[in-house]
Parts: C-alpha cells; sequence; structure tokens
C-alpha cells in the first residue's frame, strides 16, 4: 500500500535479542528482511504490525510497548526499486515466534549479516549499530 505521497510503505518490527535481530525470509526469496508488512485500509501503524506479526510469526505483539525506532526510505530510482519507505517499531511480545506459511526461515543476524538483508534493512542494520545495539 502507498501513502498519500505514493510511496510504497512497510511498518516493520525491530526485535532484539542477545544483540542480534530478528529476520525473516519468504519461500523462493533469496534475502531476509524485518518482519512486518503494508497496511491495510483504514489501519493505524500499530494495528498493522500487531496483523502481521500475528500472520508471519504467530506472536502477539503488545502494541502499547511499541516505541518508534525510525523511518528509512529509499528514494525514487534506487537500485533497489525506490521509493520505499519502512518505518521501524521496537515492541514486546507474547507467544513464541513460529513462522508462518509464507515464511520460509527466521533468523537472528549481526550486522556482519547485513549483506544478506534488503537495501532498505540494510540501513536499519546500520542504524542499528550506530546506536551500538547491534554489534
Amino acid at each position: 500500500m502507498a501513502d498519500d505521497d505514493g510511496m510504497r510503505e512497510k511498518v516493520a518490527w525491530i526485535l532484539l535479542r542477545d544483540q542480534r535481530v530478528l529476520v525473516t525470509r519468504n519461500r523462493g526469496r533469496e534475502l531476509f528482511y524485518f518482519p512486518g508488512g503494508k497496511r491495510e485500509p483504514g489501519e493505524s501503524d500499530d494495528q498493522t504490525l500487531v496483523r502481521e506479526i500475528d500472520e508471519e510469526l504467530q506472536a502477539a505483539i503488545d502494541a502499547g510497548s511499541m516505541v518508534h525506532f525510525g523511518t528509512f526510505e529509499i528514494p525514487a530510482g534506487h537500485p533497489a526499486h525506490g521509493p520505499f519507505r519502512m518505518i521501524c517499531y521496537t515492541a514486546g511480545h507474547r507467544g513464541e515466534l513460529i513462522p508462518s506459511q509464507e515464511i520460509e526461515e527466521k533468523a537472528w543476524f549481526r550486522h556482519a549479516d547485513r549483506d544478506r538483508v534488503t537495501a532498505v534493512d540494510a540501513m536499519v542494520f546500520d542504524a542499528l549499530h550506530e546506536r551500538g545495539l547491534l554489534p
């Protein structure tokens, strides 16, 4: 779904554990990405994240604990198919992280693994690294 400015958007979840960050990979894809997805019409960011994480990882996001981590954009004309915006949140959750049918694999990456994620996700990896959260 695109925002009012026509830019495609995704709401993503940043989950850190033991100096690693959670990423997922869809079936048939090579690159990993942060879990989350596009808004349905009329959804807020918290509603989107709650729904998407339930669909992708069968876990319940605690919407009250959501904290905006940052918004990352790939401009129009970028080789990674811009324009694209990813709005990232940290949040607590309940339940085990169990990949759904669309998710082939979940993994826990360090900054050194940034070449295994999409271009916009690599931007988030760099921000996590710069803030000392992802070695």
